[in-house]
């Protein structure tokens, strides 16, 4: 993901926010058509603030308005603006590399784009309350299926008593997160930030998380310097406000650029079944040795998963955490996909049948 154009030692003024000869080959079709390229660093209220080579200019949007609101500009993108005028505008953005989309809270269930064109989704976790490691796999998967590389981030490090304590945390979120880097940070004595600066560095990075995870505290230590509002949390439930009410992307000192989004209360699936797999591999991997192709590790006999849950190979509480997000997601996409919607309903009979079929079966033995 590091990209040998991107530190500002290249001559090229956008290197900065991530320029590279592979964007400027994207670009190079509206070269001719009296457009700059240009990133977007924040989006309000159809426009938004694009950094080009002349410096940061205000856009309007109107003429990127797509039927699929995972489509519309969204901080992170590259774009073709105009070169002058009075107003400017986004003409049309490059093609994404990668996207962070959740589902929305709506009834209709629209994905929402985060965030663009992103190398690194960074998790900030809070070890001031109790870890829920539910919605760490559930961010995860979001992360692996937007195409960017996952890092947790576990914040306020500083208030667990004991390094044996700290180590106990880690490997339970390192459990919880297979090939996904786990690092404990304390921005208030500074343990973990230079690794933390070190991977940033190569890069665009999303940082995420619930509000009170010290998203706030943690931007303004890698940026040096409070430019992100920090209010006091609840000690009772570790909650506070939403401190960050839009997505801004921010240049770092040591190198990448860095977006900083608003306290999640909610974080949906999006079409996310790819993601999902990578978060639970353990169970994907083991459900390979299950008897039956279609085993749904229930109850079915010769399940490989199940064996390994009684073995104590395998938490319970993954493979709940794991029939869960799958069924979300599921659902989901069939509210989007008739085929799949004919394909669960099915199911759901077959099951049924079956469930029924088992029941007459006891009856009848006990007759």
């Amino acid at each position: 993901m590091n990209h040998p154009s991107f530190h500002a030692t290249s001559p090229h003024p956008l290197a900065p926010y991530g320029w590279d000869e592979q964007w400027e080959a994207e670009f190079s079709a509206h070269a001719g058509q009296g457009l700059v390229p240009g990133r977007v660093v924040r989006v309000d209220r159809g426009q938004c603030d694009v950094v080009t080579a002349g410096g940061t200019v205000r856009a309007d949007t109107e003429f990127v308005v797509p039927r699929d609101p995972t489509k519309v500009v969204c901080t992170g993108d590259w774009a073709a603006v105009d070169a002058g005028g009075d107003p400017r505008y986004v003409r049309t953005l490059l093609p994404r590399r990668t996207a962070f989309v959740r589902s929305t809270s709506s009834k209709r269930s629209e994905g929402q784009i985060l965030a663009a064109n992103v190398d690194y989704a960074v998790v900030a976790v809070s070890l001031a309350v109790e870890l829920d490691l539910g919605r760490v796999e559930r961010f995860l998967a979001l992360a692996w299926e937007s195409g960017a590389q996952p890092l947790v981030v576990l914040t306020k490090a500083d208030l667990v008593p004991d390094a044996t304590g700290l180590s106990y945390l880690v490997q339970d979120v390192e459990t919880t997160a297979p090939g996904v880097p786990v690092l404990p940070v304390s921005a208030v004595t500074g343990d973990g930030l230079d690794v933390l600066v070190a991977v940033v560095a190569g890069g665009t990075s999303v940082l995420l998380g619930q509000s009170g995870a010290g998203k706030s505290t943690l931007a303004n230590a890698l940026l040096g310097e409070d430019v992100m509002d920090v209010r006091a949390i609840r000690d009772v439930d570790g909650k506070g406000r939403h401190t960050t009410t839009t997505r801004n992307l921010l240049p770092l000192p040591g190198g990448g650029v860095l977006i900083d989004t608003p306290g999640l209360r909610g974080v949906g699936l999006w079409d996310a079944g790819t993601g999902v797999g990578q978060v639970f591999s353990e169970i994907e991997e083991l459900a390979e040795g299950c008897r039956f192709q279609d085993c749904a590790h229930g109850s079915e006999p010769g399940c490989a998963v199940l064996a390994a849950i009684d073995s104590g190979e395998l938490p319970e509480r993954r493979l709940e955490s794991y029939r869960k997000l799958v069924r979300e997601n599921q659902w989901i996409v069939a509210k989007t996909d008739a085929r799949l919607r004919a394909e669960i309903r099915r199911d759901w009979k077959r099951k049924g049948a079956a469930g029924r079929a088992a029941m007459e079966a006891k009856r009848g033995r006990s007759r």
